[in-house]
């Protein structure tokens, strides 16, 4: 398989780069959890590595993906329930834009 342009003298597969950016983007995750995850994959990898791939490989992704998500206005609401959890009585809310 050829390497895209993008992932030239990369160390690591392009598949395995864009997996690690993606869940740093996507979930509050550290670069120290990120390592942890990928050395339980079998993958070493620092954690300098991963912050330099997320500020070049970042800003790309946002760039492409940025028109398929949905757009969100600034009209909000807050949805109250009253439920029971392990025999005690606990509020739940959600907020939801319309």
């Amino acid at each position: 398989m050829k390497k895209p342009t993008e992932f030239k003298w990369k160390h690591y597969e392009p598949e395995i780069i864009l997996h690690v950016v993606r869940w740093y983007l996507r979930y509050s995750l550290s670069l120290r959890d990120l390592v942890e995850m990928m050395e339980e994959r079998g993958i070493c990898v620092a954690h300098t590595t991963i912050m330099r791939w997320v500020h070049q490989y970042g800003p790309e992704l946002d760039k492409r993906i940025r028109p398929y998500l949905r757009r969100t206005n600034d009209s909000w609401r807050v949805d109250e329930t009253y439920i029971k959890v392990k025999g005690q009585w606990m509020y739940l809310y959600r907020a939801v834009d319309s």
